[in-house]
């Protein structure tokens, strides 16, 4: 059998071409749904996270008769601040949660505009104000 040729079989470089073309376009569409996917399960979290501390945090004052103060925190949830601050004090959370930019929630007590606390985050950019993502996200918000 001396002559004979075995053909080969595979793809052309055209081919191949094509089909990296039609995987890019599919990335290309697919990739920025998939992004705000992201960031509103991110939002969603964040407010899931507000009020699950709001929760605990009205479960201190009825224990303790106010919230805590700003120098005491949110760590008022975990730790003891004092007995005479606290002197009915329930450990209510056993970590602080973070936001999903991996920064604590911000507290102050009392909050602005008479509301007996703020309970916030900066958003992804960890600066006050922005849009989308990067806004600020408070109790005032749920």
């Amino acid at each position: 059998m001396r002559g004979t040729r075995t053909r080969q079989t595979g793809f052309t470089l055209l081919e191949i071409m094509v089909v990296v073309v039609i995987i890019g376009l599919l990335a290309a569409i697919v990739a920025p749904n998939l992004m705000r996917n992201i960031d509103t399960a991110e939002i969603n979290r964040v407010k899931a996270d507000l009020r699950s501390i709001q929760t605990q945090l009205d479960l201190y004052r009825v224990d303790n008769y106010r919230y805590p103060s700003t120098s005491d925190g949110l760590e008022a949830l975990v730790e003891h601040p004092g007995e005479n601050v606290a002197p009915n004090w329930v450990q209510r959370l056993n970590k602080l949660p973070r936001d999903p930019w991996g920064r604590p929630y911000e507290y102050r007590s009392p909050g602005t505009g008479g509301a007996p606390y703020d309970l916030f985050t900066l958003g992804r950019d960890g600066r006050e104000g922005g849009e989308g993502v990067d806004a600020d996200i408070t109790t005032a918000d749920l």
